[in-house]
Order: structure tokens, then sequence, then C-alpha cells
């Protein structure tokens, strides 16, 4: 039964980051737009799905609630400041996007909302990234912030914002088009740069996680398809294959996420609490799993399945959004 609910909870993990990842990075570049047009295409590349997208967090936060109550626990007294910022980032864009449309001069305002609030939950989590790595949980309210934390929360941002390009691409006609296809190059170079700079601070500060890669030399399975990913990626880049690059980046996402899980296996909280010692009792895993695990949990794919279905296909600029 744990390790029923270590899967969905790492299913849930990964749909929020790939899925609610491309939106945020959307609403980041749609601070660069230069006309309405253009922003009214975006937004509506994004509007059937986005807040489908983010009930993936609710998901992540029950399990973990739920079934791993000392994570749950441990990681909220840890970074009770930057979660807020983060909530209140994703609150703000979701006002913003139903807002803009119901005012003409103060449209503005909240164009910078959605775009403002888009980059501060970005760069929020991926500034928790180095502590959890680290395995430092403790200290003041800002015990959680260190320049390379700050690195890794742009990081996430070049990565997110490449997903939402790929997005773009794959979803848009015209100069939104062709704008995306543009930043594509220099966002994957970026990325590019920013795993390497991740890379070396590891092997320079012996992160305790770089002996189990040498321990497990089979972990490097998970590297090698993201570096597969990204040279089908340069070449759909030149192919101009609309469809491809969001795949692609999505499949280098996933094998960071893969590369992450095996590091810090059987760890939940890295080289402080393993998955056996955070888990609920059995009484409460299996009250959950009639619940969320055999109904709520399928339904919720189902629906996501269905919605990415009806809404496939290239979107046009319309008056609204829906």
């Amino acid at each position: 039964m744990v390790m029923f609910w270590v899967v969905i909870l790492a299913i849930s993990v990964l749909l929020y980051v790939l899925l609610d990842g491309f939106d945020l990075g959307v609403g980041m570049l749609f601070g660069l737009a230069r006309d309405e047009e253009r922003r009214r295409a975006m937004l509506s590349a994004v509007a059937p799905i986005w807040d489908g997208n983010e009930t993936w967090l609710v998901v992540t936060a029950v399990i973990l609630w739920g079934a791993f109550p000392v994570v749950y626990a441990t990681l909220l007294s840890a970074f009770y400041l930057p979660l807020l910022v983060m909530l209140a980032g994703l609150i703000l864009r979701g006002v913003a996007f139903e807002f803009r449309y119901k005012t003409e001069r103060a449209r503005w305002i909240w164009d910078w909302s959605f775009a403002g609030g888009s980059f501060a939950a970005t760069f929020i989590q991926g500034m928790t990234v180095l502590p959890m790595a680290n395995g430092h949980y403790a200290g003041g309210d800002f015990g959680w912030f260190s320049p390379f934390a700050a690195l890794c929360g742009i990081g996430l941002c070049v990565g997110y914002a490449l997903l939402g390009a790929c997005w773009l691409v794959s979803k848009c006609e015209a100069e939104v088009r062709e704008t995306a296809w543009r930043q594509i190059r220099y966002l994957s170079i970026g990325l590019l740069v920013f795993l390497i700079v991740v890379f070396i601070y590891a092997l320079a500060e012996n992160l305790q996680v770089m002996g189990r890669w040498i321990d497990r030399p089979y972990l490097f399975i998970f590297p090698a398809v993201g570096a597969l990913a990204a040279v089908e990626l340069a070449a759909s880049i030149r192919r101009r294959r609309d469809g491809w690059p969001f795949y692609m980046v999505a499949l280098i996402f996933m094998s960071a996420f893969g590369t992450l899980a095996i590091s810090f296996w059987p760890y939940m909280i890295p080289f402080v609490i393993t998955v056996d010692e955070a888990a609920a009792p059995h009484s409460s895993l299996a009250f959950m799993f009639w619940g969320e695990g055999l109904f709520v949990f399928p339904l919720m794919l189902l629906y996501t399945v269905i919605s990415y279905s009806v809404f496939r296909g290239k979107v046009g600029t319309t008056t609204g959004h829906y």
C-alpha cells in the first residue's frame, strides 16, 4: 500500500510540473508580448486547461497530507514563507487571467500581474530545489535562501519558459508561433548552461548524492535519455516540426525528475526521512485508497485526457478566452 501511494505521488508531481509548467511558462512569456492580438492568442492557447493543470498541485498536497504526514509537516515548516509567496503568485495570475478582460484602462496592471504571478510561482518552486538536495530544513525565516538557490529558481524559470514556448509553437499561428520558435533557441541554450553549472556545483561541493551516482552507474540511464531528447529537440528546431519540441522538452523534464527520484531513493526527504518512516499507518493508507486512490485519481486522469483531446489543435485569436 505504501508503494501505491509513492507511485501516485510521483505521477501527481510529474503531471503538475509538466502541465502547469508550460502554462506558467506561457505566463512569463506573456510579459514579452508586444501587442494585444498576440496576448489574446497566447491566453487562448492555455485558457481551456490552465485551471485544471493547477489541480495537480492540490492533489500532491492532499497525498502528502494524508499518506505522508511527516513529510508534509517537515516541508511546510521549513518552507512556509516561500510557499506562501508561491500560492500568492498562483492566486494573482488566476485573478489577472479573468480580470484583464473586464477593463480597458487598467488592463496593463492585470497583464503585468499575470506575468509577475507566473514568474513568482515558478521562481519559488525552483528555489526549493537546493535545500531539498542538501537536506537543509532548519534555520531562520530565510534559512532556505542562498545564491545558488536563487540560481535554481532562475533555472526553473528558463525551463518552464521553454516548455511554454514549445506549447505556443504547437498551438498558435502567425507571429506568436514565429516568436516562440526564436525563443526556443535561446531558452534551450540557457537551460543547457544552467544544467552544466548545476553539475559543476555538485562536483565542487561534493554533494552526498554524487557518491550515489558513483556507486550506482545505472542511474546514468536517465541523463542519457535526456541527452537523446535534447538532440532530437535540436533536430526538430531545424526542421520546424511544430508538435515535436514540446514532447522532447517534456521528456527532458521527465528524465530530470527520474534522476532526482532514483538518486534519493528510498528517502522522501533526502538523507533524513525514508519512505517507510514517512508513511501514515496502514489503516489511513487503506482508507484513502477507497476514495482518492480508487475513484478520484482515475477520474482526474480521465478528465485531463479528455480535456486535452477536446482542445487539441491550433487556436486562433478571440475576443475572450471562452
